[in-house]
């Protein structure tokens, strides 16, 4: 099976690789073409825009930081919409809003293409290690037909629906994460403002009904004041103003989310924005420093 890739980010990179692994033939795009060599060197071919990439490949799949990114590719000089036509699908697995995947998928299929949405949820080592989870929504056939790729990027492919419910389910799910990784964030500090071992609170967390992978993998670094970007948390603080806008459509209260957001921001503001999202826990010891 040959395909495409467009972002060779942290996710896109690992991603690719996944694929031309496992015997797919893959030909690769990135804005700094540069990001391209290693890829090269793993099998992949090069297009040198996103449009030689859909001209080439039946299927194309696209991972971009935002929903900026993921408009810019299809919609400008050079883009996918100049090389889309019927009997091409484009997947496109970033992380962006509803109104988004619609706007772009409405365009693909003026153009005689087939659009799926595929979010996904997990970042650089689940991208590693084909553990993805995948969100899903849009053209059924094109979901079947790409599944042979879902299956090596991801360990479980959720089919959704309609256009906008993987971008929905996407942001609900990375809303919930964040705002876990606030309150995480909180205890940690409290419990060493307290006099307690922090690292005695990770054992104690992992042993009861709260248990779960992002303390088990994030605690330990945490701790040692390491945040090497898995996800982020630039990426994150963009995901929680999405889910707030998400929010508001549909009249539901969300202070918790909204509180969250404000941590990211202020991280962000700290020049954070880089590091990984659990990188939020400094902004406690900024609020500690500045009183």
């Amino acid at each position: 099976m040959e395909v495409g890739f467009l972002g060779l980010g942290i996710m896109g990179k690992a991603m690719s690789i996944n694929l031309l692994r496992h015997g797919f033939k893959v030909t690769v795009w990135n804005r700094t073409l540069s990001k391209c060599d290693e890829l090269v060197e793993h099998g992949a071919s090069i297009g040198e825009t996103p449009a030689a990439v859909v001209k080439k490949c039946k299927y194309t799949i696209a991972m971009l930081s935002d929903p900026s990114a993921a408009q810019s590719v299809v919609f400008d000089k050079d883009g996918v919409l100049e090389q889309i036509s019927s009997g091409k699908g484009y997947i496109d697995m970033s992380t962006v809003d509803a109104e988004t995947a619609s706007k772009i998928s409405e365009a693909i299929k003026a153009k005689g293409g087939d659009f799926l949405e595929a979010p996904v949820s997990g970042s650089k080592k689940p991208a590693e290690d084909g553990q993805l989870v995948i969100l899903a929504a849009g053209d059924k056939a094109l979901y079947d037909e790409i599944l042979p790729a879902f299956d090596v990027l991801g360990k479980k492919s959720f089919y959704l629906g309609e256009v906008g419910n993987g971008a929905k389910m996407k942001l609900v799910v990375n809303m919930i994460m964040g705002s876990m990784m606030n309150a995480f964030s909180e205890g940690l500090t409290l419990a060493e403002r307290s006099g307690l071992n922090p690292g005695t609170l990770l054992d104690v967390l992992d042993l009861g009904a709260i248990s779960n992978g992002m303390f088990k993998l994030k605690g330990p670094t945490m701790l040692k004041n390491s945040y090497s970007p898995a996800f982020p948390l630039k990426h994150q603080q963009k995901d929680m103003r999405l889910a707030l806008a998400l929010g508001d459509e549909n009249a539901v209260s969300m202070p918790v989310a909204a509180a969250a957001n404000e941590a990211f921001k202020k991280a962000r503001s700290l020049g954070l924005g880089d590091l990984d999202f659990s990188a939020v826990h400094e902004t406690l010891k900024a609020l500690d420093h500045s009183t």
